[in-house]
């Protein structure tokens, strides 16, 4: 006897489900291995590139990107600087490998450098310099203000408190002397 046929219907439908089966696996190998890329040759998938057509927005070149760039690198290096000069009681903090190294005069095997009397000049030097720095400090942030503990930096102004005798000004004290000195005159003519 002859083999079955399937019906139109059931071909359709089978080839239909075959083909959504290798569109899956396509997708599948697609997301599997990103390294193979994308091949298109439908000329739907082709488009115009906005970015270099006639009617696009001026873009910068390569030469002022560049030259915009080191600017912005020497406007940074200025405003550390700025920084640097404006807030000096944030000192100088280096962590680059290059910048350490062996001191060759305080070593052991060293020969003594300095003399007492350069060692006394040196600290007095540093003192100075640091009562400096606190100045500068001081003056570059009045903001901060003046703290003061000592008991003999508080005192009492005697001469405003409201215990204080009243004193005259000098041209109130001239007028008094002139009409003491008239009733002075005028007493030793009426007797």
């Amino acid at each position: 006897s002859a083999p079955e046929t399937e019906a139109f219907e059931d071909a359709e439908e089978c080839a239909r489900v075959l083909a959504d089966a290798m569109s899956l696996k396509k997708s599948a190998v697609d997301y599997m291995h990103p390294e193979v890329g994308v091949t298109a040759a439908d000329g739907a998938c082709f488009g115009r590139n906005y970015f270099n057509r006639y009617s696009a927005p001026e873009t910068e070149e390569d030469e002022f990107a560049d030259e915009r760039a080191e600017i912005l690198e020497e406007a940074a290096a200025l405003k550390k600087s700025a920084v640097d000069y404006m807030h000096p009681e944030v000192g100088v903090t280096a962590t680059d490998a290059t910048l350490f190294g062996r001191n060759y005069f305080n070593r052991y095997s060293a020969p003594e450098t300095e003399e007492d009397e350069f060692a006394d000049e040196r600290a007095e030097i540093m003192e100075e310099a640091a009562a400096l720095k606190k100045l500068a400090t001081d003056f570059m942030h009045p903001e901060v203000g003046v703290t003061a503990t000592d008991a003999t930096l508080f005192g009492r102004n005697y001469f405003n408190r409201y215990s204080a005798p009243e004193t005259e000004d000098v041209e109130d004290a001239d007028e008094r002397a002139s009409v003491l000195a008239d009733a002075m005159a005028l007493k030793k003519s009426a007797a």
